[in-house]
């Protein structure tokens, strides 16, 4: 079958017209093609609000209020922010029950946790228990995720520990260093409220899935060995936290510095730890074990340490752990002087890792019990539990993927689980802390070991490796920048290449070559489907991104390039030249001034050529913009068609007219 009779068959199913209707002697090109139809021209200012309102407002957050009287208004607008009052009308004793053991399931997990974290960040341990009272209460009224469990965390620890210690000395001045993480702490939830307010959550997704998971586990391995000074009893160790100075400053103290009896602490807790730890994962029926492990060495290494006295012998231990709740902090912001600029700095550093783990944690675990969680509110709620926390004496808190996966095994239903988390928590400061007297740095050293070890996902570097190799790059680099340099040049490095990738897809948008399927009228990538044959004399490109200022350069070169190249091999191969380009504009959804300008371009290079351009299935968008700009009279409206099988038809007569 030739192709001129393939086509016609083709035609024939595309516009409904049988064979037998058409009149024997009609002309070929008189065949019936749809036309593009110029739609209607929009409002500039209901235009301008229909873009506004997709941009900030996607999910229609509104929506509930429409027709409603104004006392339901002002319900459902006090609910929107306190979504306790929504569903706490549903509350049942069966639905406490079950917060109530999840709640105690976190508690023993977070307590030993809290204090660890405390540590990590420099701070002294009862700010851990602190920052695991206040917030947790304030998320529970405010949050819309019924699995997350609120606390302070290792990775946001560390990343306030090293600028901190790079501008206050937490020995030297330690009431400075306190108020300096109070106001971070303070910036941190400001910055949060604030993007939750504005709707500017989408900010955080500029962060990719690579690059966090790469940093992430450099922050893992930084934070082990920053233990490494507890879980071997070193004194004298370096406040720098790449892997260059810590294992210097280790092996340094190898004859002198080294407690054996520390060290067969540390490794014994950590084997149990990591053991209960391997027995949870391993069965889900067992998470308990895993749950309470924690809990359980802090009692008995406390018990050990007390019974022995080891303390005497070299083993260090905790300081005293202040008995009683938050003290009010407001009056220890720097709100003025030349620590207020560092304080911003480096609460939005904070707010914006913070606030990155948190909402991944609240939508996944949204997906697996199927329902929504509104990710702007939650940057509120996660916002204003931290200003509230900045003024009660505590640091950055956000949600803790570990307590919050024993949270949901633990069968949570709602925030409820915070809040009995939060009285655990609050008795513990009120009558439990002076038996913590003897806990041992090194049991602190292996939670925090055994806690940051699933933060390393080799399993998530492999399967990036395997999808995008730019990714696994972004992965590496915010990697190696955290444990060769530091925990800010390592973020530094994953914004920065998360960045460079946007840029590269924007400037450099992928195009190819279509060809056809035989026997239909589909016409697909010609080195994604190798049965797809290209069309003699016709020369079919799709642009896979919208035209804008930043890539039309690129689109018109990359367009000359296929054609030059087409050009000469079909000269080797003695087929037709080209005389028809087709531009496929279906993933082009957009064009500015720029993009026209290119196309302008093009046509004029094309013409030169004595190659003719069309143009199959703009959008809309496209569509109304190139009529505005005339562009259309330049080409022809007969050269707009709705499909490129429209466009092949109308073009396949012309060239066999041509022919000699």
């Amino acid at each position: 079958m030739s192709n001129r009779i393939r086509d016609e068959v083709d035609v024939d199913r595309i516009t409904g017209v049988s064979a037998s209707e058409k009149s024997p002697s009609a002309p070929v090109d008189c065949r019936y093609v749809p036309k593009v139809r110029t739609p209607q021209k929009e409002n500039p200012l209901n235009e301008f609000r229909s873009m506004f309102r997709e941009m900030f407002f996607p999910d229609d957050p509104l929506r509930s209020f429409k027709d409603q009287p104004r006392s339901r208004k002002l319900l459902l607008g006090v609910e929107a922010v306190f979504p306790i009052l929504h569903w706490g009308r549903q509350y049942t004793l069966s639905k406490f029950k079950k917060d109530l053991v999840a709640g105690i399931t976190i508690a023993s997990l977070s307590i030993p946790q809290d204090i660890a974290c405390a540590k990590i960040a420099n701070l002294p341990p009862e700010y851990g228990l602190y920052s695991s009272f206040v917030p947790p209460l304030i998320y529970a009224l405010m949050g819309s995720s019924r699995d997350i469990a609120i606390g302070p965390v290792t990775v946001v620890s560390l990343l306030l520990r090293t600028p901190l210690q790079n501008e206050i000395d937490p020995v030297k001045y330690p009431l400075d260093y306190r108020r300096l993480a109070f106001t971070a702490t303070f910036f941190a939830g400001i910055t949060q409220a604030t993007l939750g307010c504005l709707r500017l959550g989408f900010l955080i997704d500029f962060l990719s899935h690579a690059a966090t998971v790469g940093f992430m586990a450099g922050a893992a391995i930084t934070i082990m060995l920053q233990q490494l000074q507890g879980f071997l009893g070193i004194k004298n160790f370096t406040t720098k936290t790449d892997i260059v100075s810590v294992m210097r400053s280790v092996f340094r103290a190898i004859h002198h510095g080294w407690n054996w009896q520390t060290i067969v602490i540390g490794v014994c807790f950590l084997a149990f730890l990591l053991v209960a730890k391997y027995i949870g994962k391993k069965n889900k029926k067992f998470f308990w074990i895993s749950a309470l492990a924690p809990l359980t060495s802090l009692i008995l290494a406390t018990f050990f340490v007390f019974i022995t006295r080891a303390d005497k012998h070299g083993v260090q231990i905790v300081p005293h752990i202040k008995k009683g709740i938050n003290p009010p902090s407001a009056h220890q912001l720097f709100l003025s002087g030349p620590y207020l600029g560092k304080g911003f700095r480096i609460g939005v550093v904070a707010a914006m890792i913070a606030l990155t783990d948190a909402i991944a944690i609240g939508r996944a675990f949204a997906a697996l019990k199927d329902y929504p969680i509104d990710g702007n509110r939650e940057m509120v709620a996660l916002g204003t539990m931290n200003i509230v926390g900045s003024l009660t004496s505590c640091y950055v808190a956000t949600g803790s993927f570990g307590r919050s996966a024993v949270n949901f095994m633990a069968g949570c239903e709602t925030t409820v689980s915070n809040m009995v988390m939060s009285i655990i928590v609050l008795l513990t400061l009120k009558l439990i802390t002076p038996l913590f007297k003897y806990i041992p740095d090194a049991i602190l050293a292996a939670i925090i070991i055994s806690v940051v070890s699933g933060l390393i996902d080799v399993n998530a570097m492999i399967l990036i490796w395997k999808i995008d190799k730019f990714d696994f790059i972004a992965c590496m680099g915010a990697f190696f920048g955290v444990v060769f340099v530091s925990v800010e040049i390592g973020l530094l490095i994953a914004v920065s290449i998360s960045f460079a990738k946007i840029l590269l897809q924007v400037t450099r948008p992928r195009t190819a070559l279509l060809g056809n399927i035989p026997s239909t009228s589909v016409y697909r990538n010609v080195q994604q489907s190798l049965e797809a044959t290209k069309v003699p004399g016709i020369l079919i490109v799709r642009v896979d991104s919208s035209i804008y200022f930043s890539n039309s350069n690129y689109v018109k070169e990359r367009i000359l390039r296929w054609l030059v190249d087409e050009e000469e091999q079909n000269h080797k191969k003695n087929l037709p030249r080209i005389q028809y380009l087709i531009i496929e504009m279906s993933p082009v959804i957009d064009i500015d001034t720029s993009g026209i300008h290119a196309l302008e371009d093009l046509y004029r290079s094309l013409k030169k050529r004595d190659v003719k351009l069309a143009l199959a299935n703009p959008g809309p968008v496209v569509v109304s913009k190139i009529h505005a700009s005339n562009y259309v009279d330049l080409i022809g409206q007969d050269k707009l068609f709705l499909t490129v099988a429209d466009a092949v038809h109308a073009c396949v007569p012309k060239l066999e007219d041509e022919e000699p």
